[in-house]
């Protein structure tokens, strides 16, 4: 597994006021919006492309097109779905499928509650969205719920990531023969005593959305 720290101002100059409390909702929703454009450019480094000849108005030239099949962007419901906009404004020919995954706070371990993804993913690759990479568990999940479907090549885009998770990521997916890669705006310095990212930004769900009650 690579794991990669976008490093550059702009990136981290959203992400200081993403970890602001008195940052509103709308805000937030703007401010991750326009960081996951930023991550999308460097995650999509690796995007498969395939030869094209063209003509400008003065000559001919080469040049490339996203490869077939289209790569598949997967948030994850359902703070996954506040970056979807920004990763489909860099990639709007893909397509998008959803995953549903819930956590249990009790033993951290995540579960599937709702899919619309194909059947068969064989040869795709795919991008994932999930804003806190924290005890590593549900992406792990998810990417092999992709992976067993015959998706053959992984990134996962994060707002934040902690050591614990990414240390959980590789052990768990160590044996799935599929390159992974998580892209992160920042690798945070620990998980708190109930699995939340320190410093963090809190609840990306409920920052995004906010509270029901």
């Amino acid at each position: 597994m690579r794991t990669h720290v976008v490093d550059h101002p702009l990136v981290t100059h959203k992400l200081t006021t993403l970890r602001d409390e008195r940052t509103d909702s709308p805000t937030f929703r703007a401010l991750a919006d326009e960081l996951v454009t930023l991550l999308a450019y460097e995650a999509t480094r690796d995007v498969r492309v395939a030869t094209v000849e063209i003509r400008t108005p003065v000559s001919a030239a080469t040049g490339v097109r996203l490869a077939s099949p289209k790569p598949l962007v997967v948030p994850i419901l359902r703070a996954g779905l506040g970056m979807l906009d920004g990763m489909m404004r860099l990639l709007p020919t893909a397509e998008v499928g959803f995953l549903g995954m819930v956590r249990n706070e009790e033993t951290l371990e995540a579960s599937t509650y709702a899919e619309r993804l194909p059947e068969d993913l064989s040869g795709r690759q795919c991008y994932v969205l999930d804003p806190m990479l924290a005890t590593g568990g549900t992406l792990a999940s998810a990417i092999r719920f992709l992976t067993d479907r015959g998706a053959d090549h992984i990134t996962a885009i994060c707002l934040l990531a902690a050591p614990e998770g990414c240390a959980r990521l590789e052990q768990e997916l160590e044996d799935i023969g599929v390159p992974v890669t998580v892209v992160t705006a920042a690798m945070d310095e620990r998980l708190d005593e109930n699995g939340y990212i320190v410093p963090g930004l809190g609840d990306a769900g409920d920052r995004l959305y906010g509270v029901a009650h």
